[in-house]
């Protein structure tokens, strides 16, 4: 039982704010795009924690794009299109790659400072790469390093306004247009913000997963706000799993990034035995569905829980100074990384599906535009070349930022509130528990090992009709409920998530890319070489 909107409101009893631009998440995409904007527009940008915490901040190897004179645009684009397996749309590619460098010029000019050698850009390489032409910054935190310097430069301009801890309920929509949001503040409470264009830029959904890269913000909000508000998505089977996250007992799971292989490390598995060489001849280089999915087949056949990555062949002086905060969180667990094995095991990373939109960053939705992971762009296909991620957040979101201002600036100010309004659910089913005796954290958690298990990087029909019998199941009786909290919200927001990711899961029979069936384990482009687009509630 689904709901239009998650919880009760009234125009009449709920605070109302008016923008030109409503920017819903504050990673390198929702700033990028409100950083487009002319003064002459305000423009609110809203997330859900604090400014720093995003998939953006977290990021850890870099940023693509043709820097070098031995590299060339034909190269990026090829890499790409080999990457995403047959479902990327090639003139999206062209046009993100050949934007590439302007970006990363771009950000220079906010006040990253990258990396480099001699006075160059120093460029790595990573799996799918043929070049060096990744750029980083402070060894192995491009991310941190990137979003300190946007960040900065977003509050330094006074016709945007950054409001941080604001939870996204709902997108608001009125005559067949999106119109605004819903959110709600700490000290505040509900608020209906009206926007003459809204940007959705709100991120992944990591969280849907036990075993994730991603921080605690990364619920899917925005994905199943959409959805909710009759908006196109596709692509929703396709969640890349990062090969090498660390598998530490009482550890997060951090990541330890690409470009650790791209530097050379070798992955072994409980013998002290390099398998990939057997897999793929690219070996570690490969692109990360084959190694992920190469460390699946080595766990199994070893009936171990992890392999390991080994860099003790590499100069240790060199792989502390280009991977000071991987050194750091591994000395922490008494491991020495020029030394020491790490153990890593494949986990959630990238989600390449979400919100349909087209080269400029429109949604199927008129009013309302989506940059970054919550999209599916066309960039990606069935998996994301690594360091590509970062680059499409940069290209949407200016694309965006410069669509929304200028449709925005052709729009006259009118401050007058639609009749949009949702009452207190009366539509609760007699047999459904109330809602104060749902656990909502155990229901959580369940849903998260589920997924690993049945959703995983190797699936098949048996699992994923046995997962979507039990998310079928929490959702009858969850997504009835009217909460009060963020966690009640969230977990409706990763069931929404979960069950329109299993639903593209078991219609694609075939493995392509991140989406691995077992019972169909080939590609067949003569069927399948096309997108999976969900359903919208009210489409």
């Amino acid at each position: 039982m689904s709901q239009r909107y998650l919880v009760p409101f009234g125009p009449k009893q709920t605070p109302h704010l008016f923008t030109d631009v409503l920017v819903i998440g504050a990673g390198i995409a929702g700033l990028r795009a409100a950083l487009e904007a002319p003064a002459s527009l305000d423009v609110l940008v809203v997330t859900k924690d604090s400014i720093q915490q995003s998939n953006s901040t977290y990021a850890q190897g870099g940023i693509a794009g043709v820097l070098s004179p031995e590299d060339r645009f034909e190269n990026h684009i090829e890499d790409t299109l080999v990457a995403g397996a047959g479902l990327c749309d090639r003139a999206i590619v062209e046009m993100v790659v050949r934007e590439a460098p302007q970006q990363i010029n771009d950000l220079i000019r906010f006040g990253t400072n990258f990396d480099e050698e001699d006075g160059q850009l120093a460029l790595t390489r990573e799996g799918g790469h043929s070049h060096r032409r990744i750029v980083h910054a402070l060894g192995d935190a491009t991310g941190h390093e990137v979003m300190r310097a946007i960040i900065e430069r977003s509050r330094q301009a006074a016709n945007i306004i950054l409001w941080d801890r604001t939870f996204t309920i709902d997108l608001l929509t009125h005559a067949g247009r999106c119109v605004g949001a819903l959110v709600t503040r700490p000290q505040h409470g509900q608020l209906l913000i009206w926007a003459k264009q809204t940007i959705l830029a709100s991120g992944g959904c990591g969280m849907v997963y036990r075993e994730t890269t991603n921080p605690p913000v990364a619920t899917g909000d925005g994905m199943a706000a959409a959805y909710r508000a009759g908006v196109e998505l596709r692509d929703m089977e396709f969640m890349q799993f990062h090969p090498t996250v660390l598998y530490v007992a009482g550890s997060s799971r951090y990541l330890i990034s690409e470009a650790v292989r791209g530097e050379g490390a070798y992955l072994r598995d409980k013998h002290g035995e390099r398998f990939m060489l057997a897999d793929d001849p690219r070996a570690e280089l490969a692109p990360r569905d084959v190694v992920a999915q190469a460390i699946v087949r080595c766990m199994e056949r070893t009936q171990h829980p992890n392999v390991y990555l080994d860099l003790a062949h590499l100069e240790p002086a060199r792989v502390r100074q280009r991977f000071p905060g991987i050194d750091r969180v591994c000395r922490g667990f008494g491991l020495d990384i020029t030394k020491d094995r790490i153990p890593v095991r494949p986990g959630a990373h990238y989600m390449v599906g979400g919100v349909t939109v087209d080269a400029q960053g429109k949604t199927t939705l008129p009013g309302l535009w989506a940059a970054g992971e919550v999209t599916s762009s066309g960039l990606h296909g069935a998996n994301r070349l690594a360091s590509n991620s970062l680059l499409e957040g940069l290209v949407f979101g200016a694309q965006c930022g410069r669509g929304a201002a200028e449709a925005a600036s052709q729009m006259p100010d009118s401050f007058v509130v639609p009749p949009l309004a949702n009452l207190p659910s009366s539509r609760v089913p007699k047999e459904v528990v109330p809602a104060p005796a749902l656990d909502v954290a155990d229901i959580t958690n369940s849903l998260r090992s589920l997924m690993v298990r049945k959703m995983g990087v190797v699936r098949d029909r048996t699992g994923l009709q046995a997962a979507k019998h039990d998310v079928d199941f929490w959702c009858r009786y969850v997504l009835a409920q009217q909460f009060e909290d963020r966690p009640g919200w969230e977990l409706q927001n990763l069931l929404t998530v979960a069950r329109l990711m299993i639903g593209a899961a078991l219609a694609r029979e075939e493995s392509r890319g991140v989406h691995f069936r077992s019972d169909f384990p080939q590609r067949d482009d003569q069927h399948w070489q096309r997108q999976v687009a969900s359903p919208a509630l009210n489409g």
